[in-house]
This record gives C-alpha cells, sequence and structure tokens, in this order.
C-alpha cells in the first residue's frame, strides 16, 4: 500500500515567508555596517525635519514625534523678511561662481592635459601647492584690495569675480578626468578639419560630461554652504547676505523657537540635498573616473 503526502498551501506559504526571512536576515547581516553608517547620517536629518513640524512648546521638549503636523512653519519662515533675499543672493553666488568657475578651469585642465610644454609639470605642481594654502592667509591683503581699492564691499563680488580666475581643486580633477580620453580622438578630429578650439567643444567636453557634472557639483555646494566669504565681505550689508550668514542671524532672533529654527535649517538644506540625488550618478562616476590615471 503506498501513501501519497500532499502539502498544504499553509505549509508552503510558510516555507516561504522563512525563506524571505532568512534571506532578509543574511542581507541585513551582509550590509550591516553600510545601514548603521547610513543611520549615522541619515538620522540627524530625521531629528530636524521631524522638529520643524513641531508645535513651538513640543519643539522644547524631549518627543521625537510630532504630535500635530505644523507645516505652517515653513510658510512663517520663507515670509520672515530678508529670507528671500538671502535665498535669491545664495541662488545668484552658486550659480554664477559654478558657471565661471567651470568656463575658467576647463581651458587650463585641458591645457595641462594634453598640451606639451617646457614647465608643464611646474606649473601642475604650483596648482597643486595652491590647494595647500587656507584662504585665510591672504583675507586682510584681499579684503584690503576688494574693500579699499575697489570699493566693493559689502557686497558678493569678492568671492564671484575670482573664479573667474579658475579654480585649482577644478582644474586638478578635470585635468585628471581628461587624461583618461584617449588622444586618437581629438587627432581624428583634427584630421577632419578641427582645430584645437573645436575639437574641445566637440570632442573632449561631451566625453567629460561626468568630471564637468562632478566639479559643478563641488563649486555649487562649496558656494551655497560658504559662510566664511559672506561673512567677511558682505556682514555690512543685510541685503547682500547668503543663507548661511542670515541662517544665524535668524537663530539668533529665534533662539527660543527651535522648530522655526530647524524649519530654516530645512529649507537650506533642501535644494543641495534634492539636487544631489538627481545627480549622485555622474557625480559618483566623475569622481571615481578622475583616479584612473595619474
Amino acid at each position: 500500500m503506498t501513501s501519497t503526502t500532499l502539502t498544504s498551501p499553509v505549509a508552503i506559504s510558510a516555507a516561504n515567508r522563512e525563506a524571505r526571512r532568512t534571506r532578509f536576515l543574511h542581507w541585513v547581516a551582509v550590509h550591516s555596517l553600510a545601514i548603521a553608517a547610513a543611520l549615522f547620517f541619515v538620522l540627524p536629518f530625521v531629528f530636524v525635519a521631524l522638529t520643524a513640524l513641531m508645535s513651538d512648546q513640543q519643539a522644547l521638549t524631549r518627543d521625537l514625534w510630532p504630535d500635530s503636523w505644523h507645516w505652517e512653519n515653513l510658510k512663517t519662515v520663507w515670509n520672515t523678511p530678508g529670507f528671500l533675499t538671502w535665498w535669491k543672493n545664495t541662488l545668484l553666488y552658486a550659480v554664477l561662481g559654478t558657471t565661471l568657475t567651470l568656463v575658467s578651469s576647463i581651458p587650463v585642465a585641458y591645457a595641462l592635459a594634453r598640451f606639451k610644454f617646457r614647465g608643464r609639470n611646474f606649473a601642475l605642481m604650483l596648482v597643486i601647492a595652491t590647494m595647500m594654502l587656507p584662504p585665510q592667509v591672504v583675507i586682510v591683503p584681499m579684503y584690503l584690495f576688494w574693500a579699499k581699492e575697489l570699493h566693493l564691499s559689502g557686497t558678493l563680488w569678492p568671492l564671484i569675480i575670482p573664479m573667474a580666475f579658475t579654480d585649482a581643486f577644478s582644474i586638478f580633477l578635470l585635468r585628471q578626468f581628461l587624461l583618461t580620453i584617449p588622444k586618437d580622438y581629438v587627432d581624428a578630429a583634427k584630421v577632419d578639419g578641427c582645430g584645437e578650439f573645436k575639437a574641445l567643444i566637440r570632442i573632449v567636453l561631451p566625453m567629460a560630461r561626468p568630471a564637468i557634472a562632478a566639479v559643478a557639483l563641488f563649486q555649487f555646494f562649496y558656494c551655497w554652504n560658504d559662510y566664511f566669504g559672506p561673512q567677511i565681505y558682505a556682514s555690512e550689508n543685510p541685503a547682500a547676505w547668503t543663507l548661511s550668514y542670515g541662517l544665524e542671524s535668524f537663530k539668533g532672533a529665534h533662539h527660543t523657537n527651535w522648530n522655526l529654527t530647524m524649519a530654516a535649517t530645512l529649507l537650506v538644506m533642501a535644494p543641495v540635498i534634492i539636487l544631489f540625488f538627481f545627480a549622485q550618478k555622474a557625480f559618483i562616476e566623475g569622481v571615481t573616473l578622475t583616479g584612473v590615471k595619474g
């Protein structure tokens, strides 16, 4: 006599759940360090966002979760006198500064990567050496030049204009990537009648988009978060303040309203976080490929 054992649907479902649970626990174990690092960086942003949506009274307690969601806090901060001006100034500083840096750095990086001339290695070492010079070292003579000679104190132009004369880090990063582009592409373009500048525009720049995106993001983030420069040159004129400097003033005026302070912080952080998430693929690719060849 033979007997046939049939597996019930309940047993199959239980086995599937156990298999999924095992795979999940295995994934957590393998990625435990990455999960811990991610929580280390993400939780402060979560705390800021939750506090920004609390009431005035609850923000002063130890509560971590809002009893009620106060989205009007964001509107209150946005309508604060001067906040929109700080936002516009920061956007002008970041966009114009990034554009000028790219326009001035790309030709220099291309020359250091492609042209062979006497003193090229010395020029590269000089560029790298300037990266080691803290801005605080030259701030006094620079301030005297912009404020006393050109009378541009109280504006952001002393911070924007120098970016039209290249940036050492941007040159170095772009030069490292341009070295990875085969010279045959440029030679083929020259055979077809392209000059050096035309080959740079039509051949090299499209291939260097990951590096250009990485440099642009680095420079944009630097300008957006810059506090030292606006404090030196624009502190005397509130109409020229940026978000980083204006946020300190806002915090001083609302030191007991932690929900509004966190809401202002959230509005300052949000654009760069959103920008990075949209451009992170090009950013990571550009940073990775710049170290392929030296």
